[in-house]
Order: C-alpha cells, then sequence, then structure tokens
C-alpha cells in the first residue's frame, strides 16, 4: 500500500512537471503540489501505522481513504489544468468535497474502530466464532 502511494506520489509529481514544461511557461499550484495529496495523506500515515505496529484499516475504511486521495489528486490535476488554460469551473469544487469527505471519513473509521490485520482478515472473534 505504501509503495502504491510512492509510486503515485513520483507520477504525480513528474506528470506536473512535464505538463508545465509544455506549458509554454505557464503554471499552477494545484498542479504543481498534486503529489502532495498521496504522500501527505496516504504514503506518510500508512508508514507511521506500519511503523507503529498498528493493523491496516478495515476494507472499508481503506477503500474510503483511496477514493478520497484519488478524488483530491485529480481533483488538483484538473483545476490546475484548467488554470493552465485559462479558464476555470465551478464544478471542481466536487473533487475537493468528495475527497475530503471521503478521505476524513476514511481515517476516523480507522482511528475509532476495529481494524484489519495485514493479511486482510478482520482481528477479533467473527460471525463464526465458537463459544462455549
Amino acid at each position: 500500500m505504501i509503495g502504491a502511494y510512492l509510486a503515485a506520489t513520483a507520477y504525480c509529481a513528474l506528470f506536473g512537471a512535464v505538463y508545465e514544461r509544455f506549458s509554454h511557461e505557464v503554471y499552477a499550484y494545484p498542479m504543481i503540489y498534486a503529489f502532495g495529496y498521496p504522500l501527505l495523506l496516504g504514503a506518510i500515515p500508512f508508514f507511521l501505522r506500519q511503523r507503529a505496529e498498528k493493523p491496516f484499516p478495515r476494507r472499508i475504511a481503506a477503500d474510503l481513504i483511496h477514493a478520497g486521495i484519488a478524488a483530491l489528486t485529480v481533483g488538483s490535476i484538473v483545476q490546475g489544468a484548467l488554470q493552465i488554460y485559462g479558464t476555470a469551473n465551478p464544478l471542481t469544487a466536487c473533487y475537493w468535497i468528495a475527497g475530503g469527505v471521503l478521505t476524513a471519513a476514511g481515517w476516523l473509521l480507522t482511528l475509532s474502530g476495529r481494524s484489519s490485520r495485514r493479511d486482510g482478515r478482520r482481528t477479533g472473534p467473527g460471525p463464526h466464532a465458537h463459544g462455549g
């Protein structure tokens, strides 16, 4: 998971650099800093959780986090492209709202509740636990 976020970070940084190289020296901060979302909201928090030996999030929480970070990253790239072309669109706010809500919900679920082990199985007794 951390490797995927680091790869996404590197890809976004490279994409932004190449895009702006060919944008006739017109720059947009959302494009330049799009790499920050997968780095700051994905790679670093998951690395810190792994380092602290805390369990990884449940599947639903992880999916919310991934979707939120993807929305923020894509929204940043789209807004940067629009700025470079000298235009704007109020619909880009949807990326920020959806991304923020999804990411926050995923991390809140992770921090507040049961988590899963690294191999994807849930911790604690499941619905098939045998009681005595």
